[in-house]
């Protein structure tokens, strides 16, 4: 499996393709930048004419809308987009359903409202939500593609039923990931709805036998139809902070009360503890991601630390080695019980997704991954 010769970003990862000289689109997009050096006045000036827009278009008392875990990110938006920005802003959040909710995720959304925010919080029918997380891990291994599905879609519903056009999401994955289908360059959100994981917004390919279209409306991403209808604008505000990152986002919202993890990243397979906060079967499936792809989530938090000159390549590959894919049993019993299904069925599913291109067995029979650093 090539890795990018200047972060360690894999071949692997969907539109990640290494050009000739063995780089990755995320590193070449920030050596482009680096070169020019971003106009930020440019940026600000694009910022202000959006905000004019979606004060001028509301038929609201609110501005906009921000999405909202109460995670670091979040956090960074809704604190931006009211303090510096000056907008009404009306926070949106889809939260897990409550045997799936940390209570460290559930006091940590309830620290951002209590700073002094409006906020709508959806929760959907945990029954129907079990039923589709379980079609999604066995379809696709991966339970998050049904949950991400109305996570990105409830705050369009909302904008549209309360007449509130401007919503802010967080940061452009063509920028950090490098996903294309999802990712219009700049801060233009609208084709999020096209993005790897929703794949168009519909998620019939995710209804058991008896579900129906109406339990899943809250998972369906609103037509281009009805968007158009509600003169929407979908923008990543990540574009235009200047200090937009990882570390700098959990930094301000640890200042402002979030609680993070402390459990070791052997355990987590998550370097610092401050992502993914809400609730824990995230860190299970980032070690299938890591099964079927070849990266997990201190995969992604390397690249991002290298690409931000926090830490060389070659202390990246040695984390990478040590901590990527990692996940303590717990947190795999725990979501066979969420579901209900026997261990015996849960590595049936994730073996039939593991890449046999990319893993080989060691001399002890053990699977590793055949790196070419």
């Amino acid at each position: 499996m090539k890795i990018c010769k200047r972060c360690v970003n894999p071949e692997t990862r969907p539109g990640m393709n290494l050009d000739s000289e063995g780089i990755c689109p995320v590193c070449r997009f920030f050596e482009q930048e680096r070169r020019k050096e971003v106009d930020w006045k440019a940026r600000e000036k694009e910022l202000q004419e959006i905000i004019e827009w979606g004060k001028a278009n509301t038929r609201s008392s609110y501005d906009c809308i921000v999405t909202v875990s109460g995670g670091k990110d979040s956090m960074r938006q809704a604190f931006y987009a009211r303090d510096e920005l000056g907008l009404n802003v009306l926070l949106v959040s889809s939260v897990y359903p409550p045997e799936q909710l940390a209570e460290r995720g559930a006091a940590n959304l309830s620290n951002l409202v209590a700073h002094g925010f409006d906020t709508v919080t959806t929760s959907l029918n945990p029954i129907q939500w079990k039923k589709i997380m379980l079609q999604a891990f066995y379809k696709y291994a991966n339970w998050c593609k049904s949950t991400e599905m109305a996570l990105y879609a409830i705050p369009i519903h909302v904008a549209i039923a309360y007449k509130v056009p401007l919503v802010f999401l967080g940061e452009n994955p063509l920028y950090t990931i490098g996903e294309s289908e999802g990712g219009c360059e700049g801060g233009d959100a609208s084709r999020m709805k096209y993005s790897n994981t929703l794949g168009g917004g519909v998620p019939t390919d995710l209804m058991a036998d008896d579900t129906t279209l109406k339990d899943v409306h809250l998972y369906t991403y609103p037509s281009d139809i009805e968007m158009e209808n509600g003169n929407l604008r979908i923008v990543y505000l990540g574009y235009y902070i200047r200090d937009w990152s990882g570390h700098k986002n959990a930094e301000l919202a640890i200042k402002n009360g979030l609680v993070v993890r402390n459990e070791p990243p052997e355990e987590t397979g998550d370097l610092w503890g401050f992502s993914g906060l809400d609730e824990d079967f995230r860190l299970m499936n980032q070690m299938i991601k890591q099964v079927k792809l070849g990266f997990g989530h201190v995969s992604e938090q390397v690249c991002e630390a290298i690409t931000h000159g926090e830490m060389t390549r070659e202390e990246g590959i040695e984390l990478l080695k040590k901590y990527d894919g990692k996940c303590h049993p717990r947190y795999i019993n725990a979501f066979c019980d969420y579901l209900g299904i026997t261990q015996e069925k849960f590595w049936e599913v994730v073996e039939a997704f593991r890449d046999k291109n990319i893993w080989k067995k060691n001399a002890n029979g053990k699977w590793e991954l055949d790196y070419e650093f």
